[in-house]
């Protein structure tokens, strides 16, 4: 025992030693911590720990559960997409009903929860953390603000912008525009900056979608990066008629950032510019909407840009974060060398891999010409971006060929597809139905891919087509009065339906007898300032908003008339149609939701697997067909890959070589979520949000942490 600690205390030392001569490496003092969004600057949703393995998973079990508080009890449906964070034993998260909060990340004790007021119309996917090693601070975005929390009480911090809150229509506004600005996704820093980017309206009356940096002491401006141009910047001329800043909105960094800390890069892709499926009065291909940026972080200057899609009338913009990784690939001499790159993945089911550097491309991509018949008024571009390697991670199209072979209603299915317009992936709306695949939210979504040291990236997706079609506005005699069907129709039939019933999977909820779920005020609460991923309709007249609310409530539908907002906008679409048969399946055969793995080295596809499955169709002998599936993956050292996101409510563990489920567990509620990994004590845990809400799931407030029995 005596030569046994002896030989412990040298190896201390030894490793001391080493340590401070920077030589320690990942393996011998793993990271305990999970620092930021997707686990590190690179959103790489990896983790060394190891301690799980593919040997004892049947050790796994629950250590403890949190109640975040919040859930929805009257069927509107809450939902929890945060990744929380782990620092030094402390997990900051984010509850169903949008309160940031600290517990013990070894038990599930909780610390602190804030009581913030104003938190409507937000859905948040967590916090960032910032220290100057003294003060420690949590920022988190609720409501219209971006917030300074202690983070070890969770008070406001007054010094901070005004009162501890930046304002964040603050600079943004433009005439016209309406006042709905969320920070959904967690602001990323660097140094003593916060960079931000923000969620905004998708409709002709956005907000302007500029990239911040804000100090994070004072929250004073430090810089900002047009991404609608000003006359004189870069990109202006990508944009008809003139000065668009003065006239639309959009082009928003909604979906989050990675950063080179070391070179003082940050990478932004950006959304597309408002209105999403029109751009008649947008003529050009509208740099820098739907574009991934690569910024100087100290001050916003533009070092390089690529567009994935030009002029995008199909809200085709990139749904995730960059992936920051180093793949090896042949150098002029042949021999292997280390690019630093940087990964994208698109709605499209495409992924772009560029030098992280020089933003050159490191597979071939062309542009590719795509049909240019659209409305009266639209100018298509001629050709979109297109890379031909690695291959597409989803089917590309949908025809006749791709339905479901076992479909309920195959005749009709069949009938309405001939009459449609399919079988390219850019097909401009018209008053035809067309059909897009994958459906308008993916393809690759907000949760995001995984990348693991080796280059390889492991891609969750949705296979599933949707449909709709692009239709002059309704124009009353009078165009600047409406009844209140006709206030509804414009504003709000385009997600929940000319018929009210919301869309099949529930995405947008019926509103049929909502008097029964909420009162006449809390639905004018709701139209003011918005609730989880329906944004404010403010900038509405507050007759026209009274309108619609008698429109739900069935009173004087079609005899009074209310003074409208004007639009120059002549066209609105017919809504997000996910198309199911009539028993809720997919149209198209399966996979409905699948999981890829993509060398990113060579450009190969390794594996891609169903991810989810219906168990009654199981039950039956049908292979897994996959779901409907948010959220991201985890990759840790010993292998796993851990992903929930699925529609069924399962927990995988899955081997990362082969794609093979070798665990699952049910959760609570689904967990449309990305989960993180970290050790306290010396003993990893899993955890994950489970706060369902999608797809028809019922809403939870649980926060689940795994661990190994003892």
């Amino acid at each position: 025992m005596h030569d046994f600690t002896r030989f412990q205390r040298l190896l201390v030392g030894f490793l001391v030693i080493l340590a401070l001569a920077g030589l320690v490496v990942d393996s011998l003092e793993p990271t305990t911590n999970w620092t930021e969004y997707n686990g590190d600057g690179q959103r790489s949703h990896y983790s060394p720990l190891n301690q799980i393995t593919a040997d004892n998973l049947p050790q796994l079990k629950v250590a403890w559960t949190y109640a975040s508080g919040g859930a929805d009890t009257v069927g509107n449906r809450t939902q929890i997409q945060c990744n929380p964070i782990v620092i030094d034993g402390v997990l900051y998260g984010v509850s169903a009903s949008i309160q940031a909060f600290a517990i013990d990340a070894a038990t599930g004790k909780e610390r602190w929860k804030t009581n913030l007021v104003d938190t409507e119309g937000t859905l948040s996917r967590g916090v960032t953390y910032w220290t100057d090693g003294t003060e420690k601070r949590i920022f988190f975005g609720a409501g219209g603000g971006l917030y300074a929390l202690d983070a070890n009480t969770g008070a406001v911090i007054q010094s901070f912008g005004q009162a501890g809150r930046i304002n964040l229509k603050d600079g943004i506004d433009r005439p016209g525009a309406d006042n709905f600005v969320r920070v959904n996704t967690p602001t990323t820093i660097y140094k003593d900056l916060l960079i931000v980017g923000a969620r905004v309206s998708e409709s002709e009356s956005a907000l302007l979608g500029d990239i911040r940096a804000f100090d994070v002491r004072t929250g004073r401006l430090a810089w900002t990066f047009h991404t609608i141009p000003q006359p004189g910047e870069f990109g202006y001329s990508t944009w008809a008629p003139a000065n668009p800043r003065q006239r639309m909105g959009g082009a928003n960094a909604w979906a989050g950032m990675a950063i080179d800390r070391e070179r003082g890069i940050v990478y932004i892709p950006t959304g597309s510019a408002a209105y999403d499926f029109y751009g008649g009065n947008r003529k050009g291909d509208n740099l820098f909407a739907n574009c991934l940026l690569a910024l100087d972080a100290a001050t916003g200057k533009r070092l390089w840009h690529f567009q994935f899609v030009h002029h995008d009338i199909w809200d085709r913009d990139p749904p995730a974060p960059p992936n920051l990784l180093t793949v090896v690939q042949p150098g002029p001499n042949g021999r292997p060398r280390r690019v630093d790159a940087v990964a994208q993945i698109t709605k499209q089911g495409h992924v772009f891999v560029f030098d992280r550097v020089t933003g050159k491309t490191l597979f071939p991509v062309v542009e590719k010409a795509f049909p240019g018949d659209g409305v009266a008024g639209e100018q298509t571009s001629p050709t979109q971006p297109i890379p031909l390697k690695p291959a597409p991670f989803t089917q590309q199209t949908f025809t006749e060929k791709d339905i479901n072979p076992w479909a309920s209603d195959r005749p009709a299915i069949v009938a309405m597809l001939r009459k449609a317009r399919t079988g390219s992936p850019y097909i401009p709306l018209t008053a035809e139905t067309t059909v897009f695949f994958p459906g308008t939210d993916g393809g690759a979504q907000w949760g995001g891919a995984a990348t693991d040291p080796e280059g390889v990236m492991y891609i969750p997706a949705k296979q599933n087509p949707c449909f709709s079609t692009l239709v002059l506005r309704e124009q009353p005699l009078d165009k600047s009065m409406v009844t209140s069907a006709q206030a509804y129709k414009t504003n709000c039939a385009s997600c929940h339906g000319a018929d009210r019933r919301g869309n099949h999977d529930g995405s947008y909820p019926s509103l049929l007898n909502i008097d029964k779920r909420l009162s006449m005020e809390a639905i004018q609460q709701v139209m003011a300032k918005g609730r989880g991923m329906m944004p404010s309709f403010s900038h509405l007249p507050e007759a026209e908003r009274a309108a619609i609310v008698d429109f739900l409530l069935n009173k004087n539908t079609a005899s009074k008339t209310v003074q409208a907002k004007k639009t120059d906008v002549p066209y609105q679409h017919t809504g997000y149609n996910r198309w199911y048969d009539s028993k809720g399946y997919p149209v198209s055969a399966p996979p409905w939701g699948t999981l890829t793995a993509i060398d990113l080295n060579t450009g190969e596809h390794r594996w891609q697997v169903p991810l989810g499955e219906y168990p009654e169709l199981s039950a039956k002998g049908i292979p897994a067909t996959g779901t409907d599936n948010y959220g991201g993956p985890l990759v840790t050292g010993s292998g796993l890959l851990f992903i929930a996101a699925s529609k069924d409510g399962q927990f995988r563990a899955i081997d990362k070589k082969t794609g093979k489920t070798l665990w699952q567990a049910a959760l609570p509620t689904a967990g449309y979520a990305s989960p993180a990994t970290y050790s306290v004590g010396g003993k990893q845990f899993i955890v994950i949000a489970c706060g369902g809400g999608k797809l028809k799931s019922k809403s939870g407030d649980r926060y689940v942490a795994y661990a190994l029995e003892p």
